[in-house]
């Protein structure tokens, strides 16, 4: 046994110098939020800022490029920083529903290097505290008597990730998601603003965006869209699932690089995420920010991207997002 605690011990510390190495060719290491402060695509970044702390050399700098859900950051990272070494981009598992449905234009999931998860994440009915919705039931009474009696706002137009996830619910008690009143942000951090603010009755958001949300007494939790329920501190909350709703949504959360970048600079970021995940620091930044593990990265985690890309459009066309 002790063996076996020195060769695992051994083999985290050649990790952890072979990430230190690469990553001490990043210079000015930066991640780039698609978004405004606030949301999902903040939070990432934020993982990414913290995990990577001892692999590289200096901090990394959050920056943020809002603009159609990722459609002005991948367009740039395609026109004039296609082969910036130092900038990873935050993406979502919307991110990728966009790419299959053909919401980023030209750009696909061919036009960019994937290089690390940073998590996983679910779907989230949120409500104001003071909201009228005290339980998911009675939101989905509500949606029976007729889909366009409740405001329903996300980070997404219509056929966007969040937009899907009350779509979903919608569906499961035979009722038209089109027919659903819908307000788009441009982001999750404008969306939970929106709620607070009275402009939409209910927030589908993803639960990492919760966490630092939890103590502060303005929003309540409904339901959380995962298959089982969540460790703490998300363990009160009840699935859809158990409530009676066939539906679950889950997210991946990660990065990638301009298609230009070298293989030198792409394995420098991969191989620094690989030495992160080996770490209890990793992993306490994953839970800390709501996010359980999934951890891959390099060429493992581009075929897997780009799997997931082919599924969502199979998907989409189901629902008659695109032909």
């Amino acid at each position: 046994m002790k063996l076996k605690k020195l060769a695992a011990a051994a083999l985290i510390c050649t990790s952890l110098l072979a990430g230190s190495a690469f990553a001490a060719n990043i210079k000015r290491p930066e991640c780039v939020a698609p978004a405004k402060p606030g949301g999902g695509f903040d939070l990432t970044c934020r993982i990414a800022q913290l995990g990577l702390k001892s692999q590289l050399t200096d901090l990394m700098q959050v920056t943020f490029m809002p603009g159609g859900i990722g459609a002005v950051a991948i367009n740039m990272f395609n026109t004039t920083r296609t082969d910036d070494p130092s900038a990873i981009v935050a993406f979502s598992s919307g991110s990728l529903l966009n790419i299959a449905t053909g919401k980023y234009g030209e750009w696909t999931e061919n036009d960019v290097r994937w290089v690390a998860s940073a998590g996983t994440d679910f779907g989230a009915v949120v409500v104001r505290n003071d909201s009228k919705f005290k339980s998911l039931a009675e939101l989905m009474e509500a949606f029976k008597k007729g889909e366009d009696g409740v405001i329903v706002g996300a980070g997404g137009s219509v056929g966007s990730q969040d937009w899907m996830k009350a779509a979903l619910l919608v569906k499961a008690i035979d009722k038209d998601p089109k027919k659903m009143r819908y307000v788009a942000y441009d982001g999750g951090g404008d969306a939970i603003t929106g709620l607070l603010g009275g402009s939409i009755e209910v927030y589908f958001g993803d639960i990492g965006e919760m966490v630092s949300h939890l103590g502060a007494g303005t929003m309540r939790i409904l339901a959380v869209m995962s298959p089982d329920r969540l460790p703490e501190p998300f363990a009160e909350f009840p699935t859809t699932k158990e409530l009676g709703y066939d539906t679950e949504w889950a997210i991946m959360r990660g990065y990638y690089m301009g298609k230009n970048v070298s293989d030198e600079a792409y394995n420098a970021y991969a191989d620094a995420f690989k030495a992160a995940y080996a770490t209890e620091e990793f992993a306490k930044i994953q839970k800390d920010k709501g996010l359980l593990p999934m951890n891959i990265a390099g060429e493992e985690f581009d075929a897997d991207v780009k799997k997931r890309v082919e599924r969502m459009r199979g998907i989409a066309k189901e629902a008659g997002l695109i032909q």
